[in-house]
């Protein structure tokens, strides 16, 4: 017998503080394993497979992340109704935002599209425990101001070799990244914040394994003044051999939207 298969493009959300990341792990609770369990859950004896557009590591979370999910022969009928039962089946700490319809053609991994992450973090003082799922906490002063202009030097075309975990001499480490800064944090608030809270904004089409926390790890260096702009220009030089021996915490970090091209 043919079986028909159905396509849908989901956005989810989701805290990671207490997940091993998205993928699927022997024995560790993860945010696909959560979503699969739902779905099947709700969807009874429908066959369905999920594909996430990306992982996330241990404790990173996310505003807005995609996932593709393949239905054999039963197409969901009632878009607002199933997003009130999944949600309603999903653990609190994960919430399906929309779905869409795509066709077969859309390929989640490999079609064109941008990822916006944000790193949250403070600096010099010791913050409310409530804050540590999403916000970095760094003790020591930092020089934020230089550490802003730090963060412009990693726009556009560079060797990030350096800010690839345990890179080999086989990867292809040449990457884009579209736009990189340093903000006033008011996108996530609390009032058990800080009065002064930052994120790092970083904007590219793909990044590699703690590329992220690895750059802000040598922006935190910067800022307590261990190394310097002339030193993070010479870690993106094509000739570059520099090992980055510092990753900022996970749980700091923020997939804050993906969006298809």
């Amino acid at each position: 017998m043919f079986d028909k298969r159905y396509y849908y493009l989901i956005k989810i959300q989701y805290l990671g503080y207490r997940f091993h990341g998205w993928q699927k792990q022997p024995d560790v609770k993860t945010v696909h394993l959560m979503i699969d369990r739902t779905l099947k859950y709700i969807f009874q004896d429908i066959r369905f497979k999920t594909l996430g557009s990306g992982r996330t590591d241990a404790m990173v979370s996310a505003n807005e992340a995609a996932l593709e999910l393949f239905i054999y022969n039963e197409p969901i009928q009632d878009f607002d109704a199933f997003l009130d039962l999944f949600n309603h089946n999903l653990p609190q700490d994960i919430r399906a935002l929309s779905i869409e319809e795509v066709d077969k053609a859309f390929n989640i991994i490999q079609d064109s599209k941008l990822k916006e992450y944000h790193y949250v973090f403070s600096e010099g003082q010791k913050n409310h425990p409530f804050c540590a799922p999403i916000l970095t906490t760094i003790l020591e002063p930092l020089d934020v101001e230089l550490m802003k202009k730090g963060a412009k030097l990693f726009e556009g075309h560079h060797n990030f070799k350096t800010y690839c975990y345990r890179a080999t001499n086989k990867g292809e480490y040449i990457r884009t990244i579209e736009s990189s800064e340093i903000v006033d944090n008011d996108i996530y608030v609390a009032n058990f914040f800080p009065e002064k809270t930052y994120v790092f904004k970083v904007i590219g089409k793909g990044f590699m394994r703690n590329q992220i926390r690895l750059m802000v790890g040598c922006l935190i260096k910067l800022g307590r003044g261990e190394v310097t702009l002339d030193y993070i220009e010479a870690t993106l030089k094509k000739e570059s051999t520099e090992v980055m021996d510092y990753i900022a915490p996970a749980s700091g970090l923020i997939l804050h939207s993906v969006n298809f091209e």
